[in-house]
């Protein structure tokens, strides 16, 4: 991480969530500057604390074509409540066919490594694609929500990509990001009342049982500190 991006996250450390966001807003050109989405609690926060600041933020989302329903219908009635345009990148069609021709449409529960190679396809390309348009992303994160995150911090380098992320929430807690969902009405996945802490694609994700990490549901049958699709791996300098 370079220091500049160090600096700027020891400065974003002593502010509050909204106050972060208007500081990275401030700090990157709206032309470089991007939003991720998946729809999840979290992202529905920051949405709605960026769009208050700036109605024209680019905001993005990644469709693997193997979503929940309900993440469709969070897509939907997030557009019509803020009247924003949500930028898709989606996997090439060529690679889905070619990985299912060769191991089938459901290869993720019979090794890490074929999981891994479907969010690559899934995930990774798409992301690559949406952050070659930009110097910088603001993603949903936060330490609390699994050991792979721990040590997050409020910006990073992130190398893979060649951009710096921010995690704005990074320091919240789940009460937190509800008790402000709940204050400023706004929308959110309906899989969340069901006991779906964190929300993926349909085939990866269960709810959890009570006791379990947030996370548990996510590729549930391997071990938590491989639960990562890729998007958020840490990069640390």
């Amino acid at each position: 991480m370079s220091k500049d991006v160090e600096a700027f996250s020891r400065k974003l450390e002593k502010l509050k969530a909204v106050q972060r966001m208007e500081a990275i807003i401030a700090e990157i050109p709206q032309d470089k500057l991007l939003l991720s989405t998946s729809f999840g609690a979290e992202d529905q926060v920051i949405t709605d604390i960026a769009i208050k600041i700036n109605p024209s933020i680019r905001i993005f989302t990644l469709d693997t074509c193997r979503q929940f329903q309900e993440t469709y219908d969070t897509f939907h009635d997030t557009i019509r409540k803020y009247n924003c345009s949500i930028e898709v990148y989606a996997p090439e069609t060529e690679d889905i066919i070619a990985l299912m021709e060769k191991y089938g449409p459901n290869s993720m529960y019979e090794s890490i490594e074929k999981r891994k190679e479907c969010c690559r396809i899934s995930k990774l390309v798409p992301l690559r694609k949406a952050l070659a348009t930009c110097d910088a992303w603001i993603c949903g994160i936060r330490q609390e929500q699994s050991v792979t995150r721990f040590n997050s911090n409020p910006a990073e380098k992130d190398t893979q990509n060649n951009v710096i992320k921010f995690a704005p929430l990074f320091d919240w807690t789940k009460e937190d990001v509800w008790d402000y969902i709940r204050t400023n009405n706004v929308p959110y996945n309906k899989l969340h009342d069901r006991n779906y802490p964190s929300i993926g694609c349909a085939p990866c994700t269960r709810a959890v049982e009570p006791g379990e990490d947030d996370r548990a549901g996510r590729w549930w049958w391997e071990r938590a500190e491989q639960k990562e699709c890729g998007l958020h791996k840490r990069q640390d300098a």
